[in-house]
């Protein structure tokens, strides 16, 4: 007994006409990533220093569970593109850091400095432990700060009639 195989003939265009209209074309999704550009931008440019401090964890966390999701993909140019991303925000923590505001920023400033390095290596040798290692040690920092600036009093709105920072 043979079995024939079934080849559909595809006489008719794969998406009706109404499919192609509802997916976003190349300007239309080039103008929503300017948007969502623009969005970032403003959401930085108006955070308190706080909340920026937090955004960067955010966006710290991020890149390195992508790198790692990239590193067991053996995806190396994209995690090599996190990494980076993610040693660029350990740089500008450690640049920001005040070591003479509280008796733990020498603490802080080791541990930044130690994954800088680490962060380096996962890069380098293409290893996943390390970037594991600097999840660990980070996400209890970003929690941390998390929680202290939810401490905060909320900042005070200029009364009606003045603008940013008490200008008129």
């Amino acid at each position: 007994m043979t079995t024939a195989l079934f080849t559909p003939q595809l006489s008719a265009p794969l998406l009706s006409a109404q499919q192609q209209s509802a997916q976003p074309s190349t300007a239309q999704l080039a103008a929503a990533q300017a948007k969502r550009a623009q969005l970032n931008r403003e959401a930085v440019l108006s955070a308190t220093p706080v909340r920026l401090l937090t955004m960067l964890y955010d966006r710290l966390m991020l890149d390195l569970a992508r790198a790692e999701a990239a590193q067991d993909d053996e995806n190396w140019p994209v995690a090599s593109e996190n990494l980076l991303h993610a040693q660029a925000i350990v740089d500008e923590l450690t640049t920001s850091l005040n070591v003479t505001a509280w008796d733990g920023a020498d603490g802080l400033l080791a541990i930044y400095t130690y994954v800088s390095n680490a962060l380096i290596g996962a890069n380098i040798h293409r290893d996943v432990a390390r970037t594991r290692e600097s999840i660990v040690l980070l996400e209890p920092l970003r929690q941390a700060w998390h929680e202290a600036a939810g401490a905060l009093p909320a900042p005070q709105m200029a009364p009606s009639g003045e603008g940013y920072r008490g200008v008129a």
